[in-house]
């Protein structure tokens, strides 16, 4: 019924070995992921249609700093696209400092201001509300595309940095799996994106970047298309 056995098992050296094994693996994991977090957070995805072609058809989201917005311009006249949609809340915090009801049409003039006078440019506003501004935007633009007899089948979103993996996911939440979403992001022009944890801002960025994404995958849920929640998040009254 019984039967003694010898069990090999490490010295104190050994496991000194072993845990010094697993330490260095974790330690170049980390590494690997640090050096790798802001070009994953920041995609440059755009997309291609059935046809073959790229995306008619740019996002700008309005509140992007001004050098973000450059980029856009520069992005633009690369995609050969034939249209900017910009998005954005009201601009009542900042009333006092900026001329234009929403940041979707403070975005509209900068861009047309710096290079794309030319350009077909669609500010649409969102309202304030309680949802997420970036989904709520996203929804604006779904139902502006449908009102205006357009039918989106590929777009591209062009946000900034390492804010635009969670955008481009969230519009794709709005626009549902009938319309492919892909996304452009600015270079950041105030941290090093290579080397982003040597500086309070990169940090920050990533790191707040991050735990946003996974509480937008893992924690919120679009309601219904067309539903009052959708645009308010909040009960029907």
């Amino acid at each position: 019924m019984l039967r003694r056995r010898t069990v090999a098992l490490p010295t104190l050296w050994g496991w000194a070995v072993v845990l010094a094994t697993g330490l260095g693996a974790l330690g170049a994991a980390v590494i690997a992921l640090a050096f790798a977090a802001n070009a994953w957070l920041a995609p440059n995805a755009p997309v291609k249609g059935a046809d073959g072609r790229g995306a008619r058809i740019l996002i700008v989201e309005g509140w992007l700093d001004e050098p973000d917005l450059d980029q856009a311009v520069a992005a633009f006249r690369r995609g050969g696209y034939e249209r900017i949609v910009t998005t954005g809340a009201p601009t009542e915090t900042w009333a006092e400092w900026y001329p234009w009801r929403s940041y979707a049409e403070r975005a509209a003039t900068y861009l047309k201001a710096h290079g794309l006078a030319d350009a077909r440019i669609d500010p649409v506003p969102a309202p304030a509300s309680a949802q997420d501004r970036t989904f709520l935007s996203a929804v604006y633009v779904r139902d502006w595309a449908k009102r205006s007899g357009m039918v989106l089948s590929t777009v591209d979103l062009f946000s900034a940095g390492v804010h635009a993996r969670r955008s481009r996911l969230l519009f794709q939440m709005a626009f549902g799996p009938g319309v492919i979403v892909g996304v452009l992001s600015s270079a950041p022009t105030d941290f090093d994106a290579r080397h982003w944890w040597r500086s309070s801002t990169g940090t920050k960025s990533v790191m707040s970047e991050t735990l946003s994404l996974a509480w937008t995958t893992c924690c919120f849920w679009p309601p219904a298309p067309g539903s009052h929640q959708e645009r308010w998040a909040l009960p029907t009254p």
